[in-house]
């Protein structure tokens, strides 16, 4: 286990030596369209040919959004221009198409609007503004996990076991300001999907709640898988279980 402290340790540690405001996106996007975004949105910046936006009313950008004939191509770029603009104007037009975007470019509205926020306060403000990265977003300076835990030796909970689990998890999570937003009690494993600030001891404040449920029977084992990247499949769930006979790999 001293391997998968020191990796908590670790996660724990680079956020605690940054200074300045965290931008976390609250929506589920897959870190491989994340980092296509940025690659397009540099390739955007450094376009000389661009057209110049800087005192466009981006009317015309605009209803292209709303044009049902635009490919998907042209308002990925539209949307890519308006977050470079770092104008409060574009910025408005990408806070409210982001509320209700094409299915075909909503990570990229989601992006674009990230983008425009963070450069906006870049310039309104002399605070370092940093953005965190996951695929399962966050809200807030809170990053979003999934978490599974096994029961031990794979026993069928009981009934008193489902109690505590109910009562304990929303009681120890939220005195260390996480908030569940699912927890899914199954045969004989257990899914957490919560927000945690993200310079809390990770690892610790699952230990803490895990050792209070154990103290009615000592039923959940105490290693466990979290990842911040995606929940898992019911598949995958089950190669885990089935892999480990009982006991899951803390993972990051």
């Amino acid at each position: 286990m001293k391997e998968d402290n020191d990796i908590f340790k670790k996660f724990r540690d680079s956020f605690s030596r940054i200074d300045g405001h965290f931008h976390i996106l609250e929506q589920r996007v897959p870190v491989e369209r994340q980092m296509e975004y940025f690659k397009y949105s540099e390739k955007i910046r450094k376009d000389k040919d661009k057209p110049d936006i800087s005192n466009m009313d981006f009317t015309i950008f605009e209803n292209s959004l709303d044009d049902p004939e635009s490919s998907t191509e042209h308002k990925r770029y539209v949307l890519s221009m308006l977050a470079t603009s770092r104008k409060v104007k574009a910025y408005r037009i990408l806070e409210e198409y982001a509320q209700a975007p094409d299915p075909d470019v909503a990570d990229w509205a989601y992006m674009a609007l990230m983008e425009s926020r963070i450069a906006l306060e870049s310039e309104l403000s002399d605070e370092k503004q940093v953005y965190i990265s996951t695929g399962l977003g966050g809200k807030g300076e809170k990053l979003r996990f999934y978490v599974l835990i096994l029961a031990n030796e794979l026993k069928p909970f009981q009934d008193y076991q489902r109690t505590v689990i109910e009562r304990e998890f929303p009681y120890s999570l939220g005195k260390a300001d996480c908030e569940i937003e699912r927890l899914t009690i199954n045969e004989n494993y257990l899914e957490l999907v919560f927000l945690i600030p993200v310079r809390t001891d990770i690892k610790l404040t699952l230990d803490l709640v895990i050792g209070e449920c154990n103290q009615y029977g000592n039923f959940l084992s105490d290693v466990f898988t979290i990842t911040n990247v995606k929940e898992l499949s019911a598949e995958e769930v089950d190669e885990i279980i089935k892999k480990n006979g009982g006991n899951s790999q803390a993972s990051h």
